[in-house]
C-alpha cells in the first residue's frame, strides 16, 4: 500500500423510480468530487432506483440492467474520464431470471474490477422477495491502496462478515448502504467496533433523507470516526464528504496496538468460518 488517499463519498437521496435522473445525478456528484482531487470515490446503495421498502419490488425491477449494459457503460466512462477509483454503489442487477444488489467497482481505465453481490439481504423490510442472495465476500485489489473489501450495507451488520473480509486480506472496507434512521445505533456501534476488532478502515456511503440516516462516514481501523457527513435532520440532503487519509500509517499503529483482537481468536482455534 501507498501513504495518503483522498477519499470522496457522495451522499444524497435519490428518487425511487427515476433511474435517468439518479443516473444523471450520480455522474454529476462524481464530476465534482473528481474535480477536489478524490482518488477513490464512493456512492451510496441502489441509487439507481431508490430505496422505499414500500415500492422497492417495482422500483428495483424497473431499473435493472445487466452490469455491461448503458448504466455500466456510463459508469465506466465517469471512472475513466475522472481518473478515479469509483466504488459506484449498488445497482439493480438483472442476471438472466434472477435480481441482484451488486456493487460495482471500476479502475481509473475504466475496467469493471469488481462486483459483489449483497449476501445478506434484509429481511424485515423484505429485500429477499426482490433480489437473489449472493454467495461470498468479495475484495478488488486497488492499485497504491491494497486489498479492499466491499460490504452492502446489512452485509456489515454480521461480525462474521467482517472478520472473513480480514481474512481476505481486506484491512480497508468500502460499504454503501440504504442505512435506516430506525437503526442508528447499529449504524452509530456496529461499524466503529468492526474496524477495531479487525484493525480496519471502513469507508461507508449512506442515503439521506426521509427516513434514510445519512451520516456517511470514515472510519480508522482504531475504532474511532475520522470524518462524517450530516445526519437526516442536521443537513441538507447532498453532501460531498471528502477526507484525505493515510491508510498505511492507520493500519501500521492498529497492528501494534490492537492485533491481538484478530490474532488471539486464530491462535486458539475459533476464528470466523471460512465462508459467510
Amino acid at each position: 500500500m501507498a501513504g495518503a488517499c483522498t477519499v470522496g463519498i457522495a451522499q444524497w437521496l435519490p428518487a425511487c423510480n427515476e433511474p435517468e435522473q439518479n443516473l444523471r445525478d450520480a455522474l454529476s456528484l462524481i464530476g465534482r468530487l473528481a474535480d477536489r482531487g478524490c482518488e477513490l470515490v464512493v456512492l451510496p446503495e441502489l441509487w439507481p432506483c431508490g430505496y422505499d421498502p414500500t415500492t422497492l419490488a417495482r422500483d428495483a425491477p424497473a431499473a435493472a440492467e445487466p452490469l455491461e449494459g448503458p448504466r455500466g457503460q456510463a459508469l465506466s466512462a465517469a471512472a475513466a474520464e475522472a481518473g478515479v477509483w469509483l466504488f459506484a454503489g449498488t445497482v439493480p442487477e438483472c442476471d438472466g431470471d434472477r435480481l441482484y444488489n451488486t456493487a460495482v467497482v471500476y479502475g481509473p481505465t475504466g475496467r469493471l474490477a469488481a462486483a459483489h453481490r449483497k449476501v445478506h439481504l434484509y429481511t424485515p423490510l423484505g429485500e429477499e422477495q426482490v433480489f437473489s442472495a449472493g454467495q461470498a465476500p468479495t475484495v478488488v485489489d486497488v492499485d497504491g491502496v491494497g486489498i479492499v473489501g466491499l460490504s452492502i450495507c446489512f452485509d456489515g451488520d454480521h461480525p462474521a462478515y467482517a472478520r472473513r473480509l480480514h481474512q481476505l486480506g481486506a484491512r480497508i472496507v468500502v460499504q454503501p448502504a440504504a442505512y435506516e434512521t430506525a437503526a442508528q445505533t447499529w449504524w452509530d456501534v456496529l461499524y466503529p467496533a468492526n474496524a477495531l476488532v479487525n484493525g480496519q478502515w471502513w469507508v461507508m456511503a449512506n442515503q439521506c433523507g426521509g427516513q434514510l440516516l445519512g451520516k456517511s462516514k470514515v472510519i480508522g481501523p482504531h475504532g474511532i470516526t475520522v470524518a462524517q457527513a450530516g445526519g437526516v435532520d442536521e443537513a441538507d440532503s447532498t453532501e460531498l464528504l471528502v477526507v484525505t487519509v493515510d491508510f498505511d500509517a492507520g493500519i501500521a499503529e492498529a497492528d501494534q496496538t490492537s492485533a491481538a483482537l484478530w490474532t488471539d481468536a486464530a491462535v486458539r482455534g475459533y476464528a470466523a468460518p471460512k465462508s459467510t
